[in-house]
């Protein structure tokens, strides 16, 4: 009978192990035929945030939809996050033979985007940047320096420890900068709300770790950045884009007058007919 039971907890045991083995670090869905687009959110943002505008765009291109884990009700996954994140998306490209796909990448997604075009491996069409920055670390941290940066630091520990209450507050007021509209704010604190705290904390530190701009001399594909005028104005965000992205030899550049952060919410019908441009154009 012990032997048995010893079976039964072995088991049970193995089916935890595999359950938790099989969490994947992204989650895609697949609709629409033609040539093949990837979208990829910002942090914290499920991809049902595209939605209106695979709405139109699976009516000519075949979208592939990403949502990253711990965000949008999936399950978190072990760390290092991003790194995870970034190998699953250029693999699924591979498995999937996306060879010539278009990437758009909103904020850290497209930072994401960026580090698929930098990779030898893949073949890529273009990629469209949306208020996506390759180094938001050197932006935002004086004397910038990722090797210094750890999970278990006085800050990351206070954003864990700290009540729903509190990181809700927290939300409220991050939510307010990064969208013109109401009704889109609610949205943006909701998602932070939802995703898993530990991912939120952590995964937010492997963000700012990452610095591509000497990866940017490796992108030959042509390439897009729609950049958000507000909060900074027109003039300040040019200067700050021209400076992050000074090692990439050809791109675009469009500003969304009177848009934050999030762009595809704040003028969506103005955004959608940027992208259908942007794809319809002849790459370069």
């Amino acid at each position: 009978m012990k032997n048995v039971i010893l079976l039964l907890v072995l088991f049970v045991c193995s089916l935890s192990v595999y359950g938790k083995n099989e969490v994947q670090p992204i989650k895609v869905e697949v609709t629409g035929k033609g040539k093949p687009i990837v979208l990829i959110p910002g942090f914290t943002v499920p991809g049902d945030i595209w939605n209106p505008l695979v709405k139109e765009l699976e009516k000519n291109y075949q979208c592939h939809v990403v949502t990253l884990a711990g965000f949008g009700g999936t399950e978190p996954i072990d760390f290092p996050w991003l790194p995870k994140v970034n190998e699953s998306i250029k693999n699924y490209i591979l498995k999937n033979k996306l060879q010539n796909a278009t990437i758009i990448g909103h904020s850290l997604g497209g930072t994401i985007a960026t580090w698929l075009a930098s990779s030898e491996d893949l073949k890529l069409s273009k990629i469209v940047l949306i208020d996506a920055l390759p180094a938001t670390g050197a932006l935002m941290i004086p004397d910038y320096n990722p090797e210094k940066m750890t999970y278990d630091s006085p800050y990351n520990n206070q954003q864990l420890a700290i009540s729903e209450k509190e990181f809700e507050q927290i939300a409220v007021a991050m939510s307010k900068g990064m969208s013109t509209k109401e009704s889109a704010q609610e949205r943006i604190k909701n998602w932070m709300l939802e995703s898993d705290r530990k991912t939120y904390v952590y995964g937010y530190t492997d963000y700012l770790k990452l610095d591509l701009r000497e990866g940017l001399k490796k992108i030959a594909i042509p390439v897009t950045i729609i950049a958000a005028s507000e909060p900074y104005g027109k003039e300040m965000v040019t200067q700050t884009y021209k400076s992050q992205y000074e090692n990439l030899k050809n791109y675009k550049f469009i500003i969304a007058e009177d848009s934050a952060h999030f762009i595809m919410l704040d003028k969506p019908e103005w955004f959608l007919k940027q992208i259908q441009m942007i794809l319809s154009s002849k790459n370069e």
